[in-house]
């Protein structure tokens, strides 16, 4: 059973997403273990390639101890090369946007992302996708 250290709970209101990721992680020892004391915000995080590699930016991981480091610098994510071109050819033809939605300990004791490939919504998705959860939320209290 994976446990979750952080989640971006934005995604899930700016974006629709489209499909699910897991992927791991390239970081130093100071960033495990600030991670471990869950000192990570996930809040405007994004993915990109460069050079057929994804990276993750704007990750906030602060700092540990007394380590000099930077807090937001470009993490590499692993996956597998065809899993990345598949995703690399859907982000540039259809315009999605690949964004981390959590990141967590997996059964292994690796820190794992789950990785978006997401579409932006305009106001009015965002105004809709809010009256549904109002809907939802008053179904759930009558039905109690």
């Amino acid at each position: 059973m994976p446990k979750l250290i952080q989640k971006n709970k934005i995604v899930n209101f700016d974006y629709q997403i489209i499909e699910k990721y897991e992927c791991g992680i390239s970081l130093m020892g100071w960033e495990v273990k600030s991670i471990r004391a869950q000192n990570v915000n996930l809040k405007g995080s994004f993915a990109s390639f460069k050079n057929g590699e994804l990276f993750l930016s704007n990750m906030h991981i602060s700092l540990y101890m007394a380590v000099k480091g930077d807090e937001l610098r470009a993490r590499k994510l692993l996956m597998h090369k065809n899993q990345l071109k598949r995703i690399e050819l859907k982000q540039k033809q259809q315009g999605y946007t690949l964004v981390p939605l959590s990141i967590y300990w997996n059964e292994r004791s690796k820190i794992k992302i789950e990785l978006v490939l997401a579409k932006g919504k305009n106001k009015a998705d965002k105004r809709q996708s809010e009256k549904e959860k109002e809907i939802d939320k008053k179904i759930k209290l009558y039905i109690k």
